[in-house]
C-alpha cells in the first residue's frame, strides 16, 4: 500500500519529465520493520528499503535513503531536477554524512 508519493521534475533537453516517488506503507517481518519505496527515474526504477525495529524507524530510513539516492545522483548534479522550483530542495531528509550536499530549503531545515 502506498502511503506517501510526490513527483519531482527532471527538465532535460527534449522536454520535462516526471521522476515519482512513492514510498510504501511499512511492514513487520520476524525480527524488524521494512519500508519499501521506489524513484521513477528516467533511466529505469531505483527500489530500495528502509528497515527498522519499529514502522516509525523504517519510515524515517526510507526517507533518509530517497534524500540519499536523489542528492547523490547525476540528475541532482545536473542541476536540471526540481520539486516545485528550482534550487528550493526536495524535501526529503539526509543522513549527517551527506548534509552539506543539501540545497535551498533543505539546507535550511535538514542541514
Amino acid at each position: 500500500m502506498i502511503m506517501l508519493q510526490r513527483s519531482l521534475t527532471y527538465g532535460s533537453p527534449a522536454e520535462d519529465m516526471e521522476v515519482r516517488i512513492q514510498v510504501h506503507a511499512p511492514v513487520q517481518g520476524e525480527k524488524d520493520w521494512s519500508c519499501a519505496y521506489e524513484i521513477a527515474w528516467p533511466d529505469g526504477p531505483r527500489r530500495g528499503y528502509g528497515y527498522g525495529v519499529d514502522a516509525t524507524q523504517a519510515m524515517l530510513l526510507a526517507l533518509q535513503a530517497i534524500g540519499t539516492d536523489i542528492y547523490t545522483s547525476d540528475y541532482q548534479r545536473s542541476g536540471r531536477l526540481r520539486w516545485e522550483r528550482e534550487g528550493r530542495g526536495y524535501g526529503f531528509p539526509v543522513p549527517r554524512t551527506i548534509r552539506d550536499l543539501l540545497i535551498g530549503d533543505d539546507a535550511q531545515t535538514f542541514g
